[in-house]
């Protein structure tokens, strides 16, 4: 195995350890546009025009992903938007 192989064969093992996850919000028919977008901003570190978007996207589409990144990253700002009464779920 070439030196070239080896260290293709490391960074794919690498990719898979660490592994993308996502915080997908759902849609619901409590919160309003502009408490979405503040808690985007707040909780996952949105520039305005990104929280829009995605706040655009849920309401039409139903779900939107909204922050990728490891799990343990991932997790205390699902519990927060969880806690903020909205629906949103690691995948």
């Amino acid at each position: 195995m070439s030196t070239k192989e080896k260290i293709q064969e490391e960074v794919a093992i690498l990719e898979q350890e660490t592994k993308k996850h996502e915080i997908v919000l759902h849609n619901d028919d409590v919160n309003t546009f502009d408490f979405v977008i503040d808690s985007l901003i707040d909780v996952c570190e949105h520039t305005l025009e990104q929280a829009e978007q995605c706040t655009i996207l849920v309401h039409y589409k139903g779900k939107c992903t909204v922050k990728t990144g490891e799990y343990d990253y991932l997790k205390p700002r699902c519990s927060k938007l969880l806690s903020l009464g909205l629906s949103a779920e690691i995948v």
